[in-house]
């Protein structure tokens, strides 16, 4: 708008006059269309009439350049930014970042709609084709993430604790083994990365997961020495190839629950029976629009919430124990609807009994099974988590269907971690967890033979801190706080108050002095994280902390595995599933790792 507007206002009554703010004159605007109004009479009136406010006009106008562009300037104004003007490398590193980030696939940078939206934000922007940012752009973050690793690597790190599953893709003709890493740094911050999710030719025998893990070590120059443990499932191939790999390994905890269930309980005739007719039901539902129009309309009708029957994963007890859950509360609504229409299947009232009670045992393993798929969820929690288990199945119930469930599945549980609490690596993290220590063995004599595991260790780098123990202020008692937030939060509070808190061990005192510090304190509540404990306590207790820095590095599950190809099944879809094999491991590696590199 022009300057001259300071001094005149557009007339009220008539768009085509302007009213002197000065002397209240009125001035033709130039025409009789809006396309023609001008300001020459207005200038000319200051000129004319308010001279000082005329002179105050041209000065404003000089200062402000009023010259025409030149051709050259009009030009540049329109030219594309070249790639490596730094607004544009900018603008490309944040697309590339979206994709990679959201999951969206690489042909998006050639949709007409995503072109028109970039265009709005910057119209000098050059879109990259996809080669271009598949053979450029991604390797050049790629490297720079994996130097951002290659650093955390590097620093002083007492122990890496490592998980590894293996994936084939439902849409393209694709197998991938992953290697995740976790470790605990001197400050006990967790740490945790995605090295690999490489190609997996071939038959996947255990020889070739043990030469294909041992590559993958060597590319992050990680040396046997420093791998703490390494989770797998419970296959034989796995098992087989971390035995010729020479890793030590452990079985996911989360896996082994899952065949205990399946072999104690799930597996029983009447129960498989009853599982199967639940699953029919829903199938049918599942299937047809028109049957779960029909069901919705019933929950209403009865006050019910309008909720989806849910369909289980055989692989995955939770699943099912979900599915049961989910035909229990849709009891009457199934009721209603078997009345009016017709279903490929009825649950008998035998049969909804089964269910209830199943529901019933299986709660505590299913809130167990969450608890220890959590990303800070430690080997330590393993000897814990089945001695519950094992107490709440040993409770006495006088319905004696629901009594032959739990010894079946008590039985199962049994034989599955028989060898829990012999493995030192479980025996000593759960030992260095303030949380739980020696209260929750089954019996003294596995404490006992526990806690010599712990001296034992200790005497290998006791010698080190020798010198500051001597000064060390003996330890203070810590009340016990009793927060339970969960059914099972107070069971573990009662078997904490049970344990002994002696060390008998015949090991030489000096190497025994910390631990019987340590175990002489009351455990911490569960709701506390052992890793914020022993960030506060590595000054009382520092050869402890360097072993709970290595022990309490090993997860209880292989977790993140899986949930690494929970987000590989997301950047191998139909829309992507021609991505090769390399392309899809470097946008998994982004995907994961990319968050480490931001600031904070």
């Amino acid at each position: 708008m022009s300057a001259v507007w300071k001094y005149f206002k557009i007339n009220e009554d008539n768009p085509r006059i302007a009213d002197c703010k000065l002397c209240s004159a009125k001035l033709s605007r130039g025409g009789t269309k809006i396309s023609s109004y001008n300001t020459s009479n207005l200038i000319k009136h200051l000129k004319l009439k308010h001279k000082s406010e005329h002179g105050e006009f041209t000065a404003i106008g000089s200062s402000s350049s009023t010259q025409q562009s030149t051709l050259q300037q009009t030009f540049a104004r329109r030219e594309k930014l070249s790639r490596d003007n730094p607004r544009a490398v900018q603008i490309t590193e944040a697309l590339t970042q979206f994709i990679i980030l959201d999951d969206q696939p690489l042909s998006i940078v050639e949709n007409m709609g995503f072109h028109q939206f970039l265009n709005v934000l910057e119209p000098k922007y050059d879109i990259p084709s996809r080669h271009y940012i598949t053979d450029i752009i991604l390797p050049k973050i790629h490297d720079t993430v994996k130097k951002h690793i290659n650093i955390m690597l590097q620093k002083d790190i007492k122990a890496i604790s490592f998980t590894t599953d293996i994936w084939s893709s439902s849409v393209s003709p694709l197998s991938l083994i992953s290697l995740t890493a976790q470790w605990i740094d001197g400050e006990f911050s967790l740490h945790q990365v995605m090295l690999h999710a490489t190609k997996f030719e071939g038959s996947h025998t255990g020889q070739a997961i043990a030469n294909i893990l041992e590559e993958m070590l060597q590319t992050w120059a990680i040396p046997k020495s420093s791998v703490h443990v390494v989770v797998r499932d419970s296959a034989k191939n796995m098992i087989k190839g971390m035995e010729v790999a020479g890793l030590p390994s452990i079985s996911c905890v989360a896996h082994t629950l899952q065949l205990a269930v399946s072999e104690g309980l799930l597996s029983q005739r009447s129960i498989a029976d009853a599982v199967g007719v639940g699953r029919r039901i829903i199938g049918h539902f599942k299937h047809s629009n028109l049957a779960y129009s029909r069901l919705q309309d019933i929950q209403i009708q009865l006050g019910q919430p309008v909720r989806r029957l849910q369909q289980d994963v055989q692989t995955r007890w939770n699943s099912t124990f979900y599915m049961l859950k989910s035909l229990i509360e849709q009891k009457r609504a199934l009721g209603v609807y078997v009345s009016e229409y017709e279903l490929p299947a009825t649950i008998i009232a035998n049969q909804w009994n089964l269910m209830e009670k199943m529901v019933n045992i299986l709660a505590p393993f299913e809130e167990m099974t969450r608890q220890v798929s959590c990303s800070d969820a430690f080997a330590s929690d393993v000897i814990p988590a089945v001695t519950v288990l094992q107490k709440v199945l040993a409770k006495v119930d006088e319905d004696q269907g629901i009594k032959t469930m739990k010894s079946t599945l008590l039985a199962a549980l049994q034989k599955r971690f028989s060898d829990t609490e012999r493995n030192p690596l479980y025996c000593i993290a759960t030992l260095l967890d303030p949380r739980y220590k020696d209260s929750f063995f089954c019996n003294s004599d596995t404490s006992r033979e526990a806690k010599e595991m712990l001296v034992l260790e200790l005497q290998n780098i006791f010698e080190e801190t020798i010198e500051s123990e001597q000064h060390e202020e003996p330890a203070s008692k810590r009340p016990h706080r009793d927060q339970p937030g969960t059914s099972l939060d107070s069971l573990f509070a009662e078997i904490a108050g049970e344990g002994s808190s002696t060390s008998e061990s015949s090991a030489p005192k000096a190497a025994t002095i910390q631990l019987e510090a340590y175990l002489g304190e009351i455990t911490v509540p569960r709701s506390e994280k052992p890793l914020k404990y022993w960030a506060v306590h590595k000054v009382r207790f520092p050869t402890l902390a360097k072993m709970a820095q290595k022990y309490l590095s090993a997860p209880c599950s292989s977790v993140e595995s899986e949930r690494l190809f929970s987000l590989a099944s997301n950047v191998l879809t139909d829309s992507r599933n021609r991505l090769m094999a390399e392309h899809a491991e470097m946008l998994l590696f982004l995907k994961k790792n990319l968050p480490l590199t931001f600031k904070k």
